[in-house]
């Protein structure tokens, strides 16, 4: 299968990129540069420009490309930068492949939990409401840029992401010299869930999901067990052996991240319906399970 892979640069594009190719697939990747290789297609979300030619032939696409959102402290502008990455190219590329005289069958947009906004202790899945707040009005915004896409009869589908636990990038990534230098701990009262979900099976709901024709709209990618920052904390000093005895107050989150803090404090119990019936089995359930995967 001819696949299109956007931030494949990432955490993880770059691991669905090593395990379609390692099964035989030909992965183009789409770069924001004049393309210097035959697997690279050039595009740019800000000028709304994707070179089409290069997409010829692709059966699908898999859309994860835009700003991180734990990379930097949030400032107007950097949630401008966070939202326009993410609608912009999701317009770009869904506008791209509708003009396309064969289309590829599929499109996968690679958008976030924060869909759902804070759900304290209730759990989620992806039948509830959009919430309120910037990330959540980001994510609708982001789904809804796909519309050409889907209007093109397109097969699209909005992979929800967790927190993906893994060592080499991402929110996560942080956390790891963190505790292993043993200044671990929870954040503010450690009561809010985490939304989890190992990168091993991050990458292989991504696969199922490509291979899944009955699988449409929204799906969670997150772990069947949402956990507590505080259940986190503990399972993160089991593994690495070290103590977490330095919570962090809430005041200080806010003073270090901007608006990003309530983000971080706030709850999201999400629950991954649509793969479970869909016949996915999870390698890493638990956040212990996904903490020692991501240390191999």
């Amino acid at each position: 299968m001819r696949i299109a892979v956007t931030g494949s640069t990432g955490l993880i594009g770059s691991a669905l990129t090593r395990s379609l190719r390692s099964d035989g697939h030909d992965v183009v990747r789409l770069v924001r540069r004049p393309s210097e290789a035959g697997d690279e297609v050039e595009w740019d979300p800000k000028r709304q420009y994707v070179d089409t030619a290069g997409l010829v032939g692709c059966e699908a696409v898999v859309h994860l490309a835009g700003a991180g959102v734990g990379d930097r402290r949030w400032t107007a502008a950097y949630k401008k930068e966070i939202r326009d990455s993410r609608v912009l190219g999701t317009a770009a590329v869904a506008d791209a492949l509708a003009s396309l005289d064969t289309p590829p069958a599929t499109l996968v947009v690679g958008t976030a939990v924060g869909y759902y906004g804070d759900t304290g202790d209730r759990a989620v899945d992806e039948s509830a409401p959009p919430g309120h707040g910037f990330l959540a009005d980001v994510c609708q915004e982001w789904e809804e840029a796909a519309a050409e896409a889907e209007e093109a009869g397109i097969r699209t589908v909005y992979a929800r992401t967790g927190l993906v636990v893994a060592r080499g990038g991402g929110a996560w990534g942080k956390l790891f010299p963190v505790f292993k230098a043993g200044l671990g701990g929870r954040l503010g009262d450690g009561s809010q869930y985490w939304s989890h979900i190992a990168l091993h099976d991050h990458i292989a709901a991504l696969r199922h999901i490509l291979d899944t024709e009955e699988l449409t709209g929204p799906v969670n990618l997150t772990a069947p067990d949402p956990v507590t920052n505080r259940e986190v904390t503990a399972a993160m000093a089991r593994v690495l052996r070290r103590p977490a005895l330095f919570p962090v107050p809430a005041a200080a989150l806010r003073a270090a991240l901007g608006d990003f803090a309530e983000d971080v404090l706030g709850s999201q119990r999400v629950l991954p319906t649509q793969l479970l019936e869909s016949g996915f089995d999870f390698a890493f359930p638990g956040i212990e399970e996904a903490v020692r995967a991501a240390l191999r």
